[in-house]
């Protein structure tokens, strides 16, 4: 029951709902027709980026939490939180039309391990300066994750969970990056 609900927390599209209320749009018809913040705050601006990444990382965050007021293991709440991601992705609400799942996976994995954000954060820094890219740097520090947990010592169970969600984050992205490959490859 635990992973139905979170995947329910994560099809409610708080991209569709803010800039339906706030705005009269449908997300799905402005810019390119995601319904995360980064095309809402490119069509609504900062108010309705914020809104909206806070609105989908509290997806994250609700099912770690609501996992661990129950009392459910790590396990049980990393595959919680895949649910709520794939719920986030293909959103029952959306006819399985939804985001990329990067605000609900940082929620997420923020109220898991808090400590995270200074790496996230720090591994963005570097590979921005590389890649010139919010994409590429933000999926390549998430591939950090994985590889920190399990210096943490981590269980294999929980380092191979937190690489499948990553690996799911990563796949939303595909047609994007290869977008972005091929506009690269344009201009050099």
């Amino acid at each position: 029951m635990y992973y139905i609900f979170s995947y329910l927390i994560g099809s409610v599209m708080f991209g569709f709902l803010v800039m339906r209320l706030l705005y009269g749009v449908d997300i799905r018809k402005a810019g390119s027709g995601n319904v995360g913040a980064r095309n809402a705050g490119r069509f609504g601006g900062k108010t309705a980026f914020l809104l909206i990444f806070l609105g989908d990382a509290l997806k994250g965050t609700a099912v770690i939490l609501l996992a661990r007021s129950l009392h459910y293991s790590e396990t049980v709440q990393l595959l919680g939180l895949g649910c709520a991601i794939i719920g986030h992705i293909k959103p029952i609400t959306l006819k399985l039309k939804g985001g990329k799942g990067v605000s609900t996976f940082i929620g997420g994995m923020l109220a898991f391990q808090p400590w995270l954000a200074s790496i996230i954060i720090s591994a963005f820094l570097i590979l921005y300066t590389f890649t010139k890219s919010f994409t590429f740097a933000g999926l390549g520090s998430f591939l950090t994750i994985p590889i920190v947990m399990l210096l943490e010592s981590k269980t294999w169970q929980i380092v191979l969970i937190v690489a499948a969600i990553v690996g799911l984050v990563i796949l939303a992205h595909i047609e994007n990056m290869k977008e972005r490959l091929r506009k690269h490859e344009q201009n050099v």
